[in-house]
């Protein structure tokens, strides 16, 4: 008599939580559902931004928030729609043009908070230099939603000689962090759960298009960007995997994870590697290019902890780490979600 290990196993016919995380469920859910239903090819590659048809300089993202608190260490969700928007942009070389707003309220929703979270996103988009142009507000009743979801739209203009996109990605790529990785997540877990942790550490939403107006001198030599928020580095780092066919080894011993996200994930049983993050990007860059990439992300406030942290090479296809001990660990894609509705 044999036995097999168990594997994950997941409804067919309903929505998991674990569908919006921006691991494997979700790539099932949009090659299965999503993508057939509007006509799009299942296998064409899924960038943060796209862009529009017919102009290559224009690119457009969409982007839906339903964060847990609304309002959290280092920002809410009103900054953090704006950001998370300008950012998906800002991956694909644009910078922001316009951004559209919808709100969709529960009743009850006090006056006040919707206020200060209107207030908060337009101080971002006024600190970024992009106006909201346009926007929907809907109200629906009590329990058909959560308080308050937010809903961006932006239009971005690419910077010239800048066509990041993953499938670009190349064995000899170097790739580099421009800061340190799971504030976000940790921060969101430990104000919702009042784990305590949020006294050490805060969200690290902040808008990243200045980093990527730093690398533009670089042109074509900026290969793939991604933002690695909902699924961690560990999402972000197998989509440009399978999008370009590499190889990526990654060292956890220059990862820079803060001592509070450290010890929360410690406690937690959690892989910083999967733990969102709203204030840094993955470049992958040509191994030529890696000191004057290092040099311009770290002249800046928000790059200024940058770091090489891997190299790209050739098959077999996927991520692994070298771990503090020497030995080295396959890193997956997240399955689901470990850590629900934190952006």
């Amino acid at each position: 008599m044999t036995s097999a290990c168990p594997t994950p196993h997941h409804a067919q016919d309903t929505l998991l939580l674990g569908h919006g995380a921006g691991g494997l469920l979700t790539a099932e859910l949009l090659r299965d559902v999503v993508l057939p239903a509007l006509g799009a090819p299942a296998d064409g590659a899924l960038e943060d931004a796209a862009l529009l048809p017919g102009d290559s300089e224009l690119a457009v993202s969409t982007d839906a928030f339903v964060v847990d608190p609304l309002f959290f260490p280092g920002g809410d969700i009103g900054s953090l729609a704006v950001h998370g928007t300008v950012n998906d942009l800002a991956m694909r070389g644009a910078l922001p043009v316009a951004l559209a707003l919808a709100v969709i309220a529960e009743e009850g929703l006090p006056i006040t908070d919707l206020r200060c979270v209107l207030q908060s996103a337009g101080k971002a988009a006024r600190d970024i230099g992009v106006p909201v142009v346009t926007g929907d507000s809907k109200v629906v009743g009590r329990g058909a939603a959560d308080r308050l979801f937010l809903v961006t739209t932006g239009i971005g203009r690419r910077v010239p000689g800048l066509t990041p996109s993953a499938v670009r990605a190349a064995p000899g790529d170097a790739i580099i962090l421009s800061g340190p990785v799971g504030l976000h997540g940790t921060t969101i877990l430990s104000a919702r759960e009042g784990l305590g942790f949020e006294a050490d550490i805060a969200s690290d939403t902040q808008p990243l298009h200045r980093l990527v107006t730093a690398l533009a001198p670089l042109g074509g030599q900026v290969h793939a960007l991604r933002d690695p928020t909902r699924g961690g580095l560990a999402a972000a780092l197998n989509e440009i995997a399978r999008e370009a066919h590499v190889g990526v080894e990654i060292d956890e011993a220059v990862l820079p994870v803060p001592a509070a996200v450290a010890a929360a994930c410690d406690l937690l049983g959690l892989d910083p590697l999967v733990v969102a993050n709203e204030g840094c990007l993955i470049a992958f860059v040509a191994p030529q290019a890696t000191d004057t990439a290092l040099d311009a992300l770290r002249a800046l406030p928000e790059g200024h902890a940058a770091v090489r942290i891997g190299t790209a090479g050739k098959a077999p296809e996927g991520v692994v780490a070298r771990t503090l001990v020497g030995s080295r660990r396959i890193v997956d894609m997240p399955l689901g979600e470990q850590l629900p509705r934190i952006c």
